[in-house]
């Protein structure tokens, strides 16, 4: 049973593939996909296409590079929208802060405070996005003390990964885990019972010459289970019961 902790359904270049990625995917014994929003239109998308497709599950949320873009209603839009729709949503994502594209970490935080706060009512973990951003993400979490969070494709340093470690948060491992040395180390040195996969579909393809795709997760399994000197099913079972705790 495999899980796909973190994927762009939404994205334009799924627009005439999504039938076949996803009955793929399900031909793979995928239980869940879960989509990730990035602004209110984007979460509208997700909870029409989880009316469609049983195995996707819904993270919507509010992407940081989006936040900076925003005016103050269309954030409070958005967070009604988030809090009003907490019964068809298994996650709020993906969230976050960003240093990479703005270097204007405020307003990104200050959102993020309020996601936070929001989660303590609907009671629903979150996908955080942390690009240069890491350990700020983390001081946050800790200061705030929410503990239900699930950092994606993190490229912080080993610190910050043990950090993470430490404070009982998730990770999700990324497809191109078959040729990155940084996320192998993160697999080779973190507890598997914290660890997630996901694709970040159509990004982050383990094929040089392809999009990614959930179904692709299967390459991720086969990183994990050589790192771990574990059977391939041995790791899914493990995974999919982490996805069971953690959601």
């Amino acid at each position: 049973m495999l899980i796909d902790a973190h994927a762009h359904l939404t994205d334009p270049y799924f627009d005439d593939k999504l039938d076949k990625v996803v009955n793929t995917a399900r031909k793979n014994n995928f239980v869940a996909i879960i989509t990730n929003g990035i602004n209110l239109e984007d979460n509208k998308k997700i909870l029409e296409l989880c009316k469609k497709y049983d195995i996707v599950k819904a993270a919507i949320g509010f992407y940081p590079d989006e936040i900076i873009k925003s005016t103050f209603e269309e954030i409070e839009e958005n967070l009604e929208f988030i809090k009003k729709n907490k019964n068809k949503i298994i996650a709020v994502g993906e969230v976050g802060l960003d240093l990479h594209h703005n270097k204007n970490l405020n307003k990104q935080k200050e959102v993020l405070i309020k996601i936070i706060e929001l989660e303590e009512k609907i009671k629903k973990p979150l996908i955080i996005h942390s690009r240069k951003a890491e350990a700020e993400c983390i001081n946050l979490l800790k200061e705030l003390k929410f503990k239900k969070a699930l950092f994606h494709s993190f490229t912080g340093n080993f610190k910050l990964v043990k950090e993470i470690e430490k404070n009982n948060f998730m990770l999700s491992i990324p497809c191109n885990v078959v040729r990155s040395e940084h996320f192998q180390n993160i697999v080779k040195n973190f507890n598997l019972n914290q660890i997630l996969t996901e694709t970040d579909s159509p990004y982050l393809s383990p094929y040089k010459d392809k999009m990614n795709e959930p179904s692709f997760i299967v390459e991720t399994i086969k990183v994990i289970s050589k790192i771990k000197n574990l059977d391939k099913s041995e790791v899914e079972k493990i995974i999919f019961k982490n996805f069971q705790n953690f959601f």
